[in-house]
């Protein structure tokens, strides 16, 4: 499933909040395991990236992304975007 949380980047001028837009899998009802990280505060998720462009805002992307796959989070904390449902069906 497709998720979007916010989270913590420490910039030269001090720790700012950003959106985090990653790929979760449910390790129970109410948790779920952030598996890739797909979008930290709309620059991607490798490289450098800033919040105005500003370089007191910048902060490591990639480091940032590494940090957060693994991450546990609750789904009542969570932005569920998109829930990808498979279904395999052995009927031939």
């Amino acid at each position: 499933m497709i998720i979007k949380y916010n989270t913590a980047v420490f910039t030269p001028a001090g720790w700012r909040s950003e959106v985090v837009t990653a790929q979760a899998e449910a390790i129970s009802p109410k948790r779920l395991r952030v598996v890739a990280v797909l979008d930290i505060g709309g620059n991607g998720a490798t490289g450098y990236g800033s919040r105005t462009g500003a370089k007191r805002q910048a902060y490591h992307v990639g480091g940032v992304a590494l940090r957060e796959v693994g991450a546990v989070k609750l789904t009542g904390k969570v932005e569920i975007l998109d829930v990808q449902t498979t279904t395999t069906d052995n009927h031939q």
